[in-house]
């Protein structure tokens, strides 16, 4: 079966040739784009960091030129040449190497392979599932890690740290929901508020955390939730009760790691990694169905706080990467 698909449409596109870096919004077609098996009437994507760095060219993340930006879009079948799925099906893609390897989400119709492909589950909307994106997978994706790893809530309290970006807004909110006392890190002390209404029983600045300098540390936390790196990931290992779960989600303060041993022989603590571009296809399509059931973020529409279309992509950019970005932004496509 097939849709009538226009001869041109737009996209964001990103270029690095001889001209240099530089992205923008153009005139396509199909032909212009990744091969795929499923084309889809893209109607929503999200911005994240990784988007704001292959924008700008502030971080190696494409490895092919001229691509389109965009690690997450929802929308519909258009034309399909696999049976599971069918024109009119609503669907979405996060990760899978958009805007890596493969041109991604910024777009009003892209071409997609069918195994990257999750259909919507029931309790989402197209706009809802970008609210969420690969941010709010990211988090779904760290608690189940952690619980299929021994994590419980009766454990006591679970610390996530950047709380006040999108995956850290989406670890308060979903930890909250599955039942755990949640504390949050942020360096934005003005957004404390927020946190505390996203379900957060205490917030502390990251300006005041003095870690001590031994190998163990009194236990403050039953397990972590990452999302810094660096200096907070090496203190948190110092800091987590025995047999807790930490959970590293990202790298804004570094990629380093500089701890020891003592507490993962002495305390049993587990340092678990996330990768949400290549999680494999059937957890990713049980979290889809979890996030929109159980862990479906209560304050959803607090986290989301922004719609913008594409030309408003490089300012959105801009703003995450300065620190000036809040919550979530998602993307109108057509």
């Amino acid at each position: 079966m097939s849709h009538p698909i226009p001869e041109s449409f737009k996209a964001f596109r990103i270029h690095n040739d001889d001209d240099g870096y530089r992205a923008g919004i153009e005139t396509v077609t199909l032909d212009d784009l990744s091969e795929g098996d499923v084309t889809i009437q893209g109607h929503w994507s999200s911005v994240n960091y990784k988007d704001a760095l292959a924008g700008t060219g502030k971080g190696k993340i494409a490895n092919v030129f001229p691509i389109t930006g965009g690690i997450d879009v929802s929308g519909v079948v258009v034309a399909s040449q696999n049976g599971r799925f069918a024109v009119g099906d609503e669907v979405l893609v996060t990760g899978c190497r958009q805007s890596q390897k493969r041109d991604g989400g910024y777009s009003e119709y892209l071409n997609v392979e069918s195994d990257s492909l999750v259909a919507l589950p029931d309790g989402l909307s197209l706009r809802e599932a970008m609210a969420i994106g690969t941010a709010g997978f990211s988090a779904a994706l760290g608690l189940y890690r952690m619980e299929a790893n021994g994590q419980r809530p009766d454990m006591g309290p679970v610390v996530v740290t950047g709380a006040t970006g999108g995956v850290g807004s989406f670890a308060v909110d979903i930890f909250t929901a599955a039942g755990y006392e949640v504390h949050a890190i942020t360096g934005k002390v003005d957004e404390f508020d927020y946190l505390e209404s996203l379900g957060a029983k205490q917030c502390i600045s990251r300006h005041d955390l003095h870690w001590g300098q031994k190998p163990l540390e009194t236990a403050r936390w039953a397990g972590a939730f990452d999302n810094v790196g660096g200096d907070m990931l090496n203190g948190l290992t110092r800091v987590v009760g025995e047999y807790g779960n930490i959970v590293s989600c990202g790298l804004a303060g570094g990629f380093g790691l500089n701890t020891t041993v003592m507490p993962f022989i002495l305390r049993g603590v587990s340092l678990l990694g996330v990768s949400s571009e290549n999680c494999p296809q059937d957890l990713r399509a049980t979290l889809w169905q979890r996030l929109a059931s159980e862990w479906k973020p209560p304050h959803l529409d607090s986290i989301c706080t922004r719609e913008i279309a594409m030309d408003g992509l490089m300012d959105t950019f801009e703003s995450m990467l300065t620190g000036r970005s809040f919550g979530r932004t998602v993307v109108k496509l057509n």
